[in-house]
């Protein structure tokens, strides 16, 4: 219309003709009076919409709008306007054809390579094409074996019709066949039509594409190559125009509306499909390359220049929600004046840049990037009741409702400020498990409190690793900065265990020593022992929920404490409660110098068993889920057998094929349960290997008197992982953090240091490897290294330290010796205690060395 930039026309069923022109000042703008430039009712539903040189005598551009039983082709004109209402555009009825048939759909092109005008064809609801020149009617043809309508386009380039019938398969017809085919006029009502009155039509290629399309587009690249992409129900098919298939790309969604447009890559098409889920999915032939979220479904999608802005997506929703957007950054609307260009000086940029530099480099070095305010925008704090809840909340606990208690946690959020969309995610350590773990909360006012509850109970037979839940929320500032902010809470120790009888027997000893004159355990668990006469109680048991017991035992002579259990990993609790509570209670007493160490032998031997035993489930569970995948194959080539056997004319014998395929079934199902079953045990093993491994990372701790960084370093090479996984173990991801520590802050010589690490990760044979390592770490903070992750301290210490330090071994032959060297150090241990004997003595009277 004059301007030169693309027009949206929209039609709408109920009758109305719209043409728009937006022009937003800024990205998001709504709609304006003015972006309508023209709004008619034309009475009867509008079908379809095209632009094209409709009208004979002239090539300008016309608009053809598709009525059920009308075609009409308008022209449409502006008239500059001189008051601020701007200007006013009109349209003009250059002429119309009353259709005797009801009309679905039409396509327009230059059929029979006329030049310099567009002819239009309509396909009706009973399968007629009718082809107008223009002004005047020209024929109508049949399509054979016709049914249902479906969708039409034209190819110039074969100057053919290709449409998807009812039977499910694309079909082209030519436009010189269809000229010279019989009438549909002169057809007679009878199934053959009389001799001499036409050639018969006939297709010039199908392909079966088994399901219904949605729509059709043709898409050309030059004058010697064309596409056909259809979209059907559950396929998106790209078709050379001689029906060979492309590709096929299978959708996992319902799609409602697609455009194919020429890529920037030679020899490729991008296409926009929108589906029912709201979203907008860009392909480069099947490869997706972007997705985006719409506010509705889209019905219809086209791409055009607006407002000198390339690459606009207009998008109308089956509600009438018409919107423009685009992909990628927020581009430019305003177009910034002209400036007169100067000399750059160079020696104030490269001033500017040393400044900008040390900027940086002083950000770097503080302790975070982001300044920090004096008051937190919001404040967390959780609260764990003192009590059980009078009605435990574990309904689906395995060892009983009525056994399993459950506990309140209330976690309060206080703002100090305005919050948008703050979500609360709260974490245990499974088994325990939570009554509900997400909370969302849409707006925050100013100086606002909220709290949640929620009930923590222990839903499996087995221990957790720990007791310490995470809270963590995520929420936006006022100037839409997201922002993390966590808290931490402790659960009680009587959730998971009760109080239990005391054993004199265990497989598994360790000793922990301290500084301090030993503390009656009626002070240090006092839930878990009755008041007694003298108040001395030196021997406590621990019941489990899972069934296993711990007994702990204070020396009433020495300053050492023991724990001992049947099961290694169950030491950890108890141990780590005990040093927690110590802690406590000399700090209350005002003692700051309390310290605890460990003299005993590392348990490497029961922590290994541990490892064995993770691995070789996860190595059990790849067997399982490859025997499952062969069943599966072999259930799905049965079944086709099958088909085949039933969809034959002439019956056959079934050759016992149904007996096969009910025992593959059932071979399917067992072998599904032996998978979910592995799953479990490997979830359990998991935690109880988490159990040993953070036992095993306090006994070192304890051993070497490492500080709190260097047990922060330990504890992310052992637990890099939260959860366990079948594509990425826990045993590769250790290996290679600690090959890493002993190349870098543990290595002896330069030449270990200049060792590369392999980039993939893949799981191992066995747990030969890891175990050396972590043997050979051992022996490394035996012998005086020490742990750093600076670049500074990764070089060899200068202190030389008896014995030195042990390379890593890059042979059979140094590894048969650094076993060797170790053994001493590390040997095979069930009772980890001194190596003086201690007295037969009563659990009641302490251990006394």
């Amino acid at each position: 219309m004059g301007s030169g930039q693309d027009k949206i026309i929209v039609g709408s069923y109920m009758g109305y003709l719209r043409i728009f022109n937006p022009h937003p000042v800024k990205s998001g703008d709504g709609t304006q009076a003015e972006d309508l430039l023209l709004e008619v009712h034309l009475r009867d539903p509008i079908l379809q919409v095209e632009v094209g040189k409709f009208v004979s005598g002239t090539e300008m551009l016309h608009l053809a709008v598709l009525h059920s039983r009308k075609l009409c082709v308008y022209s449409v004109s502006g008239t500059l306007g001189n008051v601020e209402h701007g200007n006013q555009y009109q349209i003009k009825l250059m002429y119309e054809h009353n259709l005797q048939r009801t009309a679905c759909n039409m396509t327009y092109g230059s059929f029979g390579g006329i030049k310099g005008r567009d002819l239009i064809c309509i396909q009706s609801v009973d399968g007629m094409l009718m082809v107008f020149e223009q002004e005047s009617y020209a024929f109508g043809r049949f399509l054979p074996g016709s049914l249902l309508p479906g969708p039409l386009a034209y190819s110039a380039r074969t100057d053919s019709f290709i449409t998807v019938s009812s039977c499910r398969q694309v079909e082209s017809y030519r436009y010189q066949v269809l000229a010279f085919a019989t009438d549909a006029d002169k057809r007679q009502e009878t199934e053959q039509p009389k001799l001499g009155s036409g050639k018969r039509l006939v297709v010039d290629w199908t392909l079966n594409i088994g399901e219904q399309a949605l729509d059709i587009c043709i898409v050309s690249f030059n004058q010697l190559a064309s596409s056909v992409f259809v979209l059907g129900e559950r396929n998106f098919f790209g078709l050379k125009d001689n029906g060979q298939i492309l590709f096929m790309k299978k959708l996992d969604y319902s799609p409602s509306c697609f455009l194919p447009y020429c890529s920037v890559s030679e020899g490729t098409i991008n296409t926009l499909i929108g589906n029912h889920n709201n979203m907008l999915r860009i392909y480069q032939d099947v490869t997706l390359k972007w997705a985006t979220q719409l506010p509705h479904v889209p019905i219809a999608v086209r791409v055009g220049c607006l407002h000198d802005l390339k690459g606009v997506i207009v998008t109308l929703s089956d509600d009438g929600h018409l919107q423009c957007s685009y992909l990628g950054t927020d581009p430019s609307l305003f177009q910034a004046p002209k400036v007169e260009s100067r000399e750059l000086n160079y020696d104030e940029l490269d001033t500017e840049l040393k400044e900008l530099q040390k900027i940086i480099k002083d950000v770097n070095k503080s302790q975070g990037a982001w300044p920090m305010t004096e008051r937190d925008d919001l404040k967390v704090s959780a609260l764990v009741s003192p009590e059980f809840d009078s009605v435990s909340q574990a309904a689906d606990a395995e060892m009983g409702t009525d056994l399993v208690p459950s506990v309140t946690v209330k976690v309060t959020l206080q703002s100090r400020v305005a919050l948008q969309k703050a979500k609360l995610s709260v974490y245990v350590q499974p088994p325990l498990v939570l009554t509900c773990d997400q909370f969302t909360f849409e707006f925050m006012a100013p100086e606002m409190t909220r709290t949640v509850a929620f009930s923590v109970y222990l839903k499996g037979s087995y221990a957790p690793p720990e007791l310490e839940g995470n809270a963590v929320v995520s929420y936006y500032r006022p100037t839409g900065i997201p922002r993390v902010i966590q808290c931490k809470f402790r659960l009680p120790l009587k959730l998971i265990c009760q109080p239990g009888q005391p054993s004199k027997t265990a497989s598994h000893k360790l000793t922990i020593d301290t500084n301090k004159p030993p503390v009656s355990l009626l002070c240090l668990f006092p839930g878990f022992v009755h008041q007694s006469e003298d108040d001395q109680v030196n021997v406590i048991g621990f019941h489990f929920l899972g069934g296993s017991r711990v007994t702990l035992l204070a020396s009433k002579t020495s300053q050492r404490y023991r724990i001992q259990s049947e099961q290694f990993e169950d030491l950890w609790l108890i141990t780590n409660e005990l040093i927690i509570r110590l802690q406590e209670y000399f700090e209350k007493q005002g003692i700051k110098d309390f310290a605890c160490s460990f003299s005993g032998s590392v348990p490497l031997q029961e922590y290994f068993e541990l490892i064995d035993h993770h691995f070789e489930l996860r190595i059990n569970g790849e067997k399982l889920e490859e025997l499952l995948s062969e069943r599966a194959v072999q259930f799905r080539a049965i079944q086709r057998r099958l088909l085949t056997r039933f969809k034959d004319k002439t019956p056959a014998p079934l050759q016992h094929l149904d007996t096969l395929l009910d025992g593959t079934y059932k071979q399917v199902i067992a072998l599904a349960d032996a998978v979910e079953e592995n799953q479990d045990n490997v979830s359990q093993s998991f935690a109880r290997l988490r159990s040993a491994t953070r036992l095993v990372i306090l006994l070192i701790g304890l051993w070497q008197k490492l500080s709190a960084d260097q047990v922060a370093i330990l504890e992310a090479a052992f637990l890099p992982l939260q959860q366990g996984a079948q594509e990425l173990g826990w045993e590769e991801t250790v290996d290679a953090a600690l090959s890493h520590l002993l190349k870098t802050c543990l290595s002896k010589s330069s030449k270990e240091q200049a060792l590369n690490l392999g980039s993939q990760l893949n799981t191992p044979k066995d747990t030969s490897r890891l175990k050396k390592h972590i043997t050979l770490l051992c022996d490394r903070l035996a012998k005086g290294g020490r742990l750093c992750l600076s670049t500074d301290a990764a070089a060899p210490p200068t202190m030389v330290m008896p014995g030195g330090c042990a390379p890593i071994p890059e042979s059979d032959l140094e590894e048969r010796s650094v076993e060797q060297d170790s053994a001493e150090l590390f040997t095979n241990h069930k009772h980890l205690i001194a190596e003086t004997p201690v007295p037969e003595v009563s659990p009641l009277q302490g251990v006394s060395e």
